[in-house]
Formats: structure tokens, C-alpha cells, sequence
């Protein structure tokens, strides 16, 4: 996938929000393959995320388990 997860909400990418870029050099791995592959609000489908801010900003959606909320 050549394409960067982008929050669905303001529409930064992965790699321009600070808390991904440093959870991914923890992590030994890029800003986007963190959030594919860490990230509870990514969506496959859409390739969009829910950035920490926004998350907290729409009133931190869930669902009951198993589901999970992904971003639209």
C-alpha cells in the first residue's frame, strides 16, 4: 500500500502527527505501518484513522466487544 493512513476528522497523516512518529521509532517501524497495524481506529477500507485529538474530540466512540469502532 503506497497510499498514507490520514485521520478521517482533521487529515494529517500518520507521519505528521508526533505521537505516531514516535510510537513507530519505539516500535522500529514507520508512522504508517504503526497505525495499520497498532491503531484500534484504523480503518483497512478506508485507510483512515482516528487521530488521538479527534478521537477524544467526537466523544471517543466505541462499541461493545468484540466490535470495535473504526473511523469511517
Amino acid at each position: 500500500m503506497t497510499n498514507e493512513p490520514a485521520c478521517a476528522y482533521c487529515g494529517l497523516t500518520a507521519s505528521a502527527i508526533e505521537e505516531y512518529r514516535e510510537c513507530a521509532e519505539d516500535a522500529a517501524m514507520t508512522p504508517a505501518e504503526f497505525v495499520r497495524t497498532e491503531e484500534g481506529t484504523y480503518n483497512p477500507d478506508t485507510n483512515h484513522f482516528a487521530c488521538t485529538s479527534c478521537y477524544i474530540e467526537i466523544g471517543m466512540p466505541s462499541r461493545p466487544y468484540p466490535q470495535t469502532w473504526r473511523a469511517p
